[in-house]
């Protein structure tokens, strides 16, 4: 353990610029004087997934806003699919085919499952003056297929309330599914979970993959990460510590660089 963090590593070497889907480059972020991320060059391969793992304050979250189009980098470039690109919002970042599901999920719990899956990009009729008119058999026709897609036979006008951990979890994979997305990113998507809920989540999250979608997760917990991913990025102070193959490291190994900086 004797390398202290640094923006670029010999294992991530091995994905070439032209074999990535997103390649950050010399991507700093700072919020006053406080820098967030520091420095961060890493490239995302199509079809993988990515784990950013890190403690808080890590800057994992940020550098993955970045991509959402939450936040805009203070420095650096971001690529997509070999062009340079910048997001004033997160609708720039859809537009690309970038989706995000949130740790909270944003799920409204008095509203039924086919409406939170289209939360704000309802399916419409026809407009009448300055409103649309939802096409409310559409909605849940579609809903139903996505989930169906997913392995889930929930029953879309059951109210969102009622339903586990894990098909929570699921609803909002389906809602970021609408459009199929190329890269969806997951904020601790197995944090609240039950062991059946994060299977649930771990073989949607593969079939996904199968399916050519890419997918970065940000995370703390080493243990799901090294069962999850296909490569694990470790973050410390806003830098990258390193991009190791998850089949050649173990817990210890992860919690080390998360807490101390060094590879």
């Amino acid at each position: 353990m004797g390398q202290h963090a640094s923006s670029s590593t010999d294992s991530d070497t091995r994905l070439n610029d032209e074999d990535a889907i997103v390649t950050f480059d010399t991507v700093s972020k700072r919020f006053g004087r406080v820098t967030a991320v520091d420095n961060v060059s890493l490239n995302i391969a199509e079809n993988e997934i990515l784990a950013i793992v890190g403690d808080n304050g890590a800057g994992k979250s940020t550098l993955m806003n970045i991509l959402a189009g939450i936040h805009r980098q203070t420095s650096g470039t971001v690529k997509f699919r070999g062009e340079t690109v910048t997001f004033s919002d997160p609708s720039d970042a859809r537009t690309l085919g970038i989706e995000t599901v949130y740790q909270d999920l944003a799920l409204m719990d008095d509203l039924d499952v086919a409406a939170n899956v289209f939360m704000g990009r309802f399916p419409t009729r026809f407009t009448v003056g300055p409103f649309d008119i939802i096409d409310w058999p559409r909605t849940y026709e579609q809903a139903d297929d996505i989930l169906q897609r997913l392995g889930q036979d929930l029953d879309v006008r059951s109210e969102v309330e009622f339903l586990s951990g894990g098909q929570r979890q699921l609803v909002a994979v389906a809602r970021s599914l609408l459009f199929d997305p190329e890269i969806i990113i997951f904020d601790e998507p197995t944090s609240a979970l039950s062991i059946a809920g994060t299977e649930l989540v771990h073989d949607t999250m593969h079939q996904l993959r199968d399916e050519g979608h890419t997918q970065v997760v940000i995370s703390h917990n080493v243990a799901d990460v090294i069962e999850l991913a296909d490569r694990i990025a470790v973050m410390y102070q806003g830098q990258l510590v390193d991009v190791v193959d998850p089949s050649t490291v173990d817990r210890d190994d992860l919690a080390t660089m998360m807490r101390t900086g060094h590879s």
